[in-house]
């Protein structure tokens, strides 16, 4: 396939941000690298992306290029009061202001489809699978993802997730149940799509596949970040196993794992925890630790500059994951990056990413069971410097299949499946055309010919 020409939906794209938002921006710039890519985002993403390409210019020569819609009073954006409503029981005001804006980025594709020609459109964020907007109603080549949500919180670990968290999570599977059952909307843009799918993790490949009979490929929306030439940190004799943890203190983190973990940990075992972030559990979470008579160990960070925080985890020497529900963290990607061997749960995207060779995954289970393995794991590389080190450099050849490069590949047999698929269709509407003509033909007329 040569280079083709696409129309991209990125609501969350920013070079100077994480999550969603560092999503978008990694996925258009590795289109750009061999295609030409016109990105439709939301305009308060506009400062930071000219600041960026005017001092990477030659890093872009020209693409992608950007339209920016304009952010509305009443449509979401991710800072401030918005953000409080999101990570509340009232987040569905929250998506009502979303679907606003995708219905106004819909109307501008199809006035720049007028402007333009364009190959295919792609809709890549928001990846939840709830928001397909109206785009896989215009003519031309649809394709969508990376896609995530479709998972529900696994009821058992429900006990770890506190009063709050359990209320918001007990209630977001029992809307996502419905959802996936009642909402038209993701049917329609699967169907349109057709194989020209993306699932963020092997999870939400299988849960396309059982609730929607979708076939997608997996590629992980996170992708391997510019941290430069790296060797793991090394342990010398008598220094204590420095863990890094990063994450918004909210529920779904649980921070409160791995802190009852470390307080469980035979004495000989020394370690410090290096706990970036902050949010509503920060207070909580720190009483806790006072609690548990580890407070001395704990070294709250705060929310540091991407580069602080990189340079933070860069000198510890293993990352602590504790989501109960999550695609595949950006901090995840990054840790391995770093050479830095990953303990976390054996679910969600972790579970595609974290291998035997570069971290150690554990079962899903029981709070006290959860507990108890995360503390073994720690016992276990603090025990075997080795162990830890050949991780270590396995996180580092684990990295290098979450390169952009590498995703650019996959998403290019994507696109060649969706281009495909409009040409048989384009031809199967030639021949239907062909034959309702022969078929409407007067008899008058074949004779006379």
């Amino acid at each position: 396939m040569g280079r083709i020409k696409v129309l991209a939906i990125a609501y969350a794209c920013n070079p100077n941000k994480g999550s969603e938002s560092g999503v978008g921006w990694g996925w258009v710039n590795a289109i750009a690298k061999e295609h030409d890519v016109t990105v439709l985002t939301a305009d308060f993403n506009a400062n930071d992306i000219h600041l960026h390409q005017r001092s990477h210019q030659s890093d872009h020569v020209g693409n992608p290029q950007f339209i920016y819609l304009r952010n509305r009073p009443w449509h979401y954006r991710p800072e401030g009061l918005w953000l409080r409503i999101e990570n509340s029981p009232a987040k569905p005001i929250m998506n009502l202001a979303y679907q606003n804006w995708l219905q106004c980025a819909y109307a501008e594709a199809r006035r720049e489809l007028v402007r333009n020609r364009y190959d295919l459109v792609h809709l890549i964020t928001y990846v939840g699978w709830r928001f397909p907007g109206r785009f896989y109603q215009l003519d031309v080549p649809f394709v969508w993802g990376p896609i995530g949500g479709l998972k529900n919180t696994p009821w058992n670990l429900f006990p770890a997730l506190g009063l709050k968290g359990a209320f918001y999570y007990g209630g977001r599977n029992l809307i996502n149940s419905a959802q996936i059952k009642l909402l038209p909307g993701p049917k329609r843009a699967l169907k349109k799509a057709g194989g020209a799918v993306i699932a963020a993790t092997s999870e939400i490949q299988q849960s396309l596949f059982e609730h929607f009979g979708s076939a997608s490929r997996v590629i992980c929306e996170v992708g391997l970040p510019e941290v430069g030439p790296t060797q793991p940190h090394p342990r010398a004799a008598g220094e204590p196993l420095r863990i890094a943890w990063s994450g918004l203190h909210l529920p779904g983190k649980a921070l409160q794992l791995l802190l009852r973990a470390a307080a469980s940990l035979p004495l000989q075992v020394d370690y410090q925890i290096e706990i970036l972030g902050d949010g509503p559990l920060n207070r909580e979470w720190r009483a806790l630790a006072q609690q548990l008579k580890i407070g001395e160990r704990c070294h709250w960070l705060g929310r540091l500059p991407r580069d602080g925080a990189l340079a933070v985890m860069k000198s510890c020497h293993v990352l602590a994951i504790t989501s109960l529900k999550e695609l595949t963290s950006t901090v995840a990607v990054e840790a391995i990056a770093l050479g830095l061997p990953v303990i976390c749960l054996d679910h969600c995207g972790l579970a595609d990413l974290v291998t035997e060779d570069c971290g150690v995954k554990v079962h899903p289970g029981s709070q006290a069971q959860i507990v108890r393995d995360f503390a073994r794991a720690i016992e276990t590389l603090f025990c075997n410097e080795p162990l830890r080190r050949s991780l270590a450099q396995g996180a580092l050849l684990r990295s290098h299949e979450y390169s952009w490069q590498r995703k650019l590949d996959r998403l290019n047999e994507v696109y060649g499946q969706a281009l495909q698929l409009e040409h048989q269709c384009g031809t199967k509407r030639l021949v239907e055309k062909a034959r309702h003509a022969r078929n409407t033909t007067s008899p008058e007329i074949s004779q006379n010919s």
